[in-house]
């Protein structure tokens, strides 16, 4: 009776997370890396690869192909897509116990949407079939994202393909753009085969509106709209109700003041609905300011926030990007050379991923990385993390020890009864 009712819970859970074909049986929470860098590169993580491109001194994608040329860098950046994710990277993902990858997508990858004086790579839709062709063949479960819109929604970010200080997504032209992409994304993965464990499409990445008018546009008009073209899109092909994609949206929690994403979603079915949080504490503290910090950057609260973290917000949610990389990454407590700091890597490893599934499950950023500040820092490459011992082979919830928890409210009474919530929450200091 015990197990029947145990398998009757989990047939619950993948029916509410679930496309026909593409979720992985007997599975219940999401584990899975990012594969950063590969359509999106962004220096900052990957200095020997955008150097061996010819790209270096340059910010971004579009500085590149402006610097070498639209011929050169189409030739650099498909020699880059052949190599940075192999079948080897697959077999070693699938290997280490993950069930999931998501694929950060620039709207240049659709290339009828670029427009003239966009300066971006092309040829990058056949690797971007191959790398979910081998992805689909391992039983990996695929999230699409459309991580750089038109415009830039993000000012700034080498991750929109083109730096910018005045971001340029947030209107009626380039949403358009945007709503065509998703409907193009949308017909791809019902028709190629290749797509095939594609079971979800983030609608933008890190969107961050420059006034209160740009919000209500994102939040009432991009939103809704992007919703009803992807099911219109489906509709069109036919495609039955349990084949649908779910569609992600960033949690209201990622940035507080960009609102609840649902606000303009009234009278939409959201039953394929799930929400995407970014849960990074390298950019926790004040700019210019490395004192005043969300959490102080001691081990021993880095450690309570993650296990007694409130992630409330919208259900169901994933946290989608998140690293072990810290706002003081060389400071004495946290410096990666120190004796004592696989173990103590391991132990936060585990207490994020031990609140993390109590939602819907996580997706490291990223698989590997390449030469961050004169070095492959581990805390940005789970690849790279797992060879240092401080993520397990073949079962990341090896690190998820509940003691590691546990031990702090007994360790630290004192401290944990002044802070005797579930919710464990710093204010700036």
């Amino acid at each position: 009776m015990k197990t029947l009712l145990s398998s009757l819970v989990l047939g619950l859970i993948l029916c509410f997370l679930s496309v026909a074909n593409a979720w992985l049986p007997n599975e219940d929470k999401i584990r899975g890396v990012n594969l950063g860098g590969l359509f999106i590169v962004e220096p900052w993580m990957m200095g020997d690869e955008w150097r061996s491109m010819g790209c270096d001194g340059r910010n971004d994608e579009f500085q590149c192909v402006q610097a070498l040329g639209q011929a050169a860098a189409d030739a650099a950046f498909q020699r880059h897509w052949g190599s940075w994710i192999t079948q080897d990277d697959i077999n070693q993902i699938k290997s280490n116990g993950l069930n999931t990858v998501r694929i950060p997508l620039g709207f240049w990858i659709h290339e009828a949407l670029v427009r003239p004086g966009e300066l971006f790579p092309r040829g990058g839709f056949a690797y971007l079939e191959n790398v979910c062709r081998m992805a689909t063949s391992a039983g990996l479960y695929i999230i699409l994202v459309l991580h750089a819109a038109p415009g830039g929604q993000s000012p700034n970010q080498q991750f929109t393909g083109k730096a910018v200080e005045q971001v340029g997504f947030f209107n009626s032209g380039n949403y358009e753009r945007a709503y065509q992409w998703l409907e193009w994304i949308t017909s791809v993965r019902h028709t190629h085969s290749a797509f095939g464990n594609v079971g979800a499409i983030e609608v933008v990445n890190e969107p961050v509106p420059g006034n209160g008018d740009q919000r209500n546009s994102l939040l009432y008009e991009y939103y809704p709209t992007a919703w009803r073209r992807i099911r219109a899109a489906e509709d069109k092909l036919h495609v039955t109700l349990n084949n649908r994609l779910h569609i992600q949206m960033m949690d209201a929690r990622w940035n507080g003041n960009m609102g609840d994403p649902n606000q303009g979603l009234g009278g939409i079915d959201l039953s394929f609905a799930f929400y995407d949080d970014h849960n990074y504490r390298a950019y926790d503290c004040n700019p210019g300011d490395s004192d005043k910090c969300f959490v102080p950057p001691k081990r021993r609260d880095y450690l309570f926030h993650s296990c007694f973290e409130d992630l409330g917000g919208r259900s169901p949610v994933i946290v989608g990007e998140w690293s072990l990389a810290t706002s003081h990454p060389n400071g004495n407590e946290f410096d990666i050379n120190k004796p004592d700091a696989v173990s103590y890597y391991r132990s936060w490893f585990g207490a994020q991923i031990h609140s993390y599934e109590k939602q819907r499950g996580w997706i490291f950023w990223s698989w590997k990385v390449n030469w961050i500040g004169g070095r492959d820092d581990w805390r940005w490459g789970y690849q790279q993390a797992v060879a240092a011992g401080v993520i397990p082979r073949s079962n990341p919830s090896k690190a998820n020890d509940p003691d590691v928890c546990e031990n702090l409210k007994t360790l630290i009474p004192d401290f944990w009864q002044s802070n005797a919530t579930d919710s464990y929450k710093h204010d700036v200091v």
